[in-house]
């Protein structure tokens, strides 16, 4: 999957363990923040009936992907499609010109082939599943021959040594359907998904500092969107990243905003991930969620993101500034109706 971050992808054995241990008979949970997919993915793969929402159209296509499509469905149909595009000639357009000649996140001729593949995309009229796929391989491709530190707030100033490799397509890892039922993936606001579901177990991982997901990832926003946007500033982001602003990405703003969430689930079990680097600390969230019944709170420590450890640089690619702590404590706080015996429990 894409580089991503706050992904949780080194914290998914402790994730399904509490989803499990929660629901050992499986059931339905519900993704409200889904990123990267992955949480989704891996329950999904479990056998849970997983909702994935996510605001981000980059998202919904990643959860589109990884938890509505099913293998037995869509991968014969999707190996074909992949094909097809593999022999697409490249043709520079939009993408080359503004994301890979005035900003640098891509090599031109990768960027050509991105331009060409994804109008193929566009042509080809695909049903919703086999259009995430396709695009879920173009995201990929894209991000394993990208020119960055992880994020798209900047770009190397030298093309990274991946740059130079040409884009090849990959199918994604799609799950076989499960029996418990269809999975789903929506595009929406989480506040408005949370009062709509019907199930057994919510997981909750909001933004909770000032990074915006759409200005750290706004070049598969609009890979995804294709609507080739007016863009600013040295990395060319979208101009809608000055607009499409998220409460959780605000310090005043994160407190009513989950607490609205909270507030809004029905299902008897909510697991909320957060760090503490964020800007509610463990009390003020363990007090948000006192009224969901018994809290059982899991620590683990984690190496910080690779932006934290590699430090701050100028424009012209020198360090500036020291570099602060190297780990910081994810916490996993478990919302349940009944008591729970966890010895890992902090």
């Amino acid at each position: 999957m894409i580089k991503y971050l706050g992904s949780k992808r080194a914290l998914l054995p402790p994730i399904v363990e509490a989803v499990k241990l929660l629901l050992p008979d499986g059931g339905r949970v519900c993704d409200l923040f889904s990123g990267s997919a992955r949480v989704g993915h891996a329950l999904k793969a479990q056998g849970f009936q997983v909702w994935s929402n996510d605001h981000n159209a980059y998202a919904h296509q990643l959860a589109t992907a990884y938890v509505q499509a099913d293998r037995e469905v869509w991968a014969d149909k999707a190996s074909a499609v992949l094909a097809d595009l593999a022999t697409t000639p490249p043709r520079a357009g939009w993408f080359t010109k503004t994301l890979c000649e005035d900003a640098r996140f891509f090599h031109p001729d990768n960027g050509a082939r991105i331009d060409a593949m994804r109008d193929r995309i566009e042509a080809m009229g695909l049903e919703p599943e086999l259009k995430a796929i396709a695009l879920v391989s173009l995201m990929e491709a894209a991000d394993r021959v990208d020119s960055t530190a992880g994020v798209h707030m900047a770009y190397m100033k030298a093309w990274a040594p991946r740059a130079l490799n040409p884009l090849t397509l990959r199918m994604p890892d799609i799950l076989p359907g499960v029996p418990a039922g269809p999975c789903q993936a929506s595009h929406a606001e989480a506040l408005d998904v949370a009062g709509q579901f019907e199930g057994d177990l919510v997981y909750l991982d909001p933004p909770y500092n000032q990074h915006s997901y759409l200005g750290n990832y706004h070049v598969w926003e609009s890979l995804v969107l294709w609507d080739k946007p007016e863009t600013y500033g040295v990395a060319n982001k979208r101009i809608d990243v000055k607009t499409r602003k998220s409460a959780f990405n605000s310090k005043p703003g994160i407190g009513p905003a989950l607490e609205a969430v909270v507030g809004a689930i029905r299902a008897p079990n909510l697991i909320v991930s957060f760090n503490d680097e964020g800007y509610l600390s463990r009390g003020q969230l363990e007090k948000m969620l006192a009224s969901r019944g018994h809290l059982h709170v899991i620590e683990i420590a984690r190496p910080r993101y690779v932006g934290a450890r590699i430090g701050i640089h100028s424009p012209k690619g020198e360090k500036v500034g020291t570099i602060g702590r190297l780990r910081n404590v994810e916490y996993l706080v478990l919302a349940t109706e009944r008591p729970l015996n966890l010895p890992v429990a902090a």
